[in-house]
Parts: C-alpha cells; structure tokens; sequence
C-alpha cells in the first residue's frame, strides 16, 4: 500500500509499505493492505511502518496528527 506522511513543512515520507501502526487518540492501531477506510486523530507518539521491499521497520515521532486510509492509500498529516 501507499503511504504518504506529510508536516506543515515538508514531506516525511512517500512510499510503498507492507504495514503501519499509529498512535491513535483512542488506542494503536495498525493498517495493512485492503484494509477498511477509515480517518482518525493520533495522539502524540510513534508511527512504526514496514518497507515493502526489504521488511525492515521504521519509526518517526509526532506530537499529533490525523490519517486518512482509503484504498490501499494512506495519508497521515503530522506536527
């Protein structure tokens, strides 16, 4: 799936992933492929996403945040 991670000033991340977990105001949670739309607010904390290529796992810390999941598409907009 695609994922595209986005702060007010520049893009963080664009690329093909095999997972990703969020820190979800309400809990963690994680998307894979074909996974449901949904939208949601994040709380402040780390986004762990897997590369497609490789399977190695990164991490990127925010302070908060909302994604967005919608066909195989995930946009997350982080401060």
């Amino acid at each position: 799936m695609k994922l595209e991670i986005l702060s007010p000033e520049r893009s963080l991340y664009k690329g093909e992933v095999e997972s990703v977990t969020f820190p979800g105001t309400l809990g963690m949670f994680t998307v894979l492929n074909d996974h449901a739309p949904l939208i949601s607010s994040l709380k402040e904390g780390i986004i762990k996403y897997k590369m497609t290529n490789d399977g190695v796992e990164k991490e990127l810390s925010i302070k908060k945040g909302f994604v967005e999941v919608r066909q195989n598409e995930v946009s997350v907009c982080v401060e």
